[in-house]
């Protein structure tokens, strides 16, 4: 019996101008599809021309700098709506979707079509459910003892898992796809029988737990910071950027 780690699934990654989820844009996105561990893996690329300066700051991470994305990239509104067809497409043939710190990137998503589509990204999973697995979530919850960071840096060298190129789009969807594969082998007894769609119902209560965590850990050393609970798309603001 093949369990869904085994099986295909599709993964999904971003680079932005920031890490701001309601005013940052995407300058980047990959989607990545692979029908079994080691198989070939199918890659969609997008380039963005976000129409707003992309800081030094995040160009020293991905490397794209504003004239590049100026000369090569697209306008953001064709491509938002691409994107989220593709995620869709993923939910209709029932490809588990491997996310990185999903509320990031889905919620970055969104925010995008809000800006120029008028939409938003539940509008497209309303006849086929998008089930997300989030590497992050799976082993903050699977290992949740285990001292150090959890970047997906951190992952790939706790699970073994080959990053080249790190802070592209589609090298880092890949190997979220590899961490998620690699944690479902680790923690078969715990995860063979739970379906993708039981688990992302899960790592919505997870991540919460997470969160609460964080946010009394923050609150005994006296940080302000806010941590959100929600999994694995934020809650639209009032007035989003």
């Amino acid at each position: 019996m093949a369990y869904w780690y085994e099986g295909p699934l599709a993964a999904f990654d971003t680079e932005t101008t920031g890490v701001d989820v309601e005013t940052d844009r995407i300058v980047s996105a990959a989607v990545v599809v692979q029908d079994a561990p080691g198989a070939r893996p199918r890659v969609t690329r997008w380039l963005v021309n976000p129409g707003v300066p992309v800081p030094a700051a995040a160009t020293a991470v991905h490397g794209l700098t504003e004239d590049h994305l100026q000369r090569n990239g697209r306008w953001p509104s064709p491509v938002m709506e691409e994107i989220a067809k593709e995620l869709a497409e993923q939910a209709v043939r029932g490809r588990p979707l491997v996310v990185m710190n999903a509320p990031f990137d889905l919620t970055l998503l969104d925010r995008e079509l809000r800006r120029h589509r008028a939409s938003c990204l539940s509008h497209w999973f309303e006849s086929s459910p998008l089930h997300v697995l989030d590497p992050r979530v799976l082993d903050k919850h699977l290992d949740r003892y285990r001292k150090g960071r959890r970047t997906l840096t951190d992952l790939c060298g706790h699970y073994g898992v080959a990053l080249e190129g790190a802070h592209d789009a589609a090298a880092d969807a890949l190997a979220a796809m590899d961490v998620v594969r690699a944690v479902g082998r680790r923690f078969a007894a715990r995860l063979e029988r739970l379906s993708p769609a039981e688990l992302h119902t899960l790592q919505a209560v997870w991540h919460a737990a997470q969160a609460r965590g964080l946010q009394a850990w923050f609150a005994r050393s006296g940080t302000e910071e806010e941590v959100d609970p929600a999994w694995p798309l934020r809650p639209d603001l009032p007035a989003a950027a």
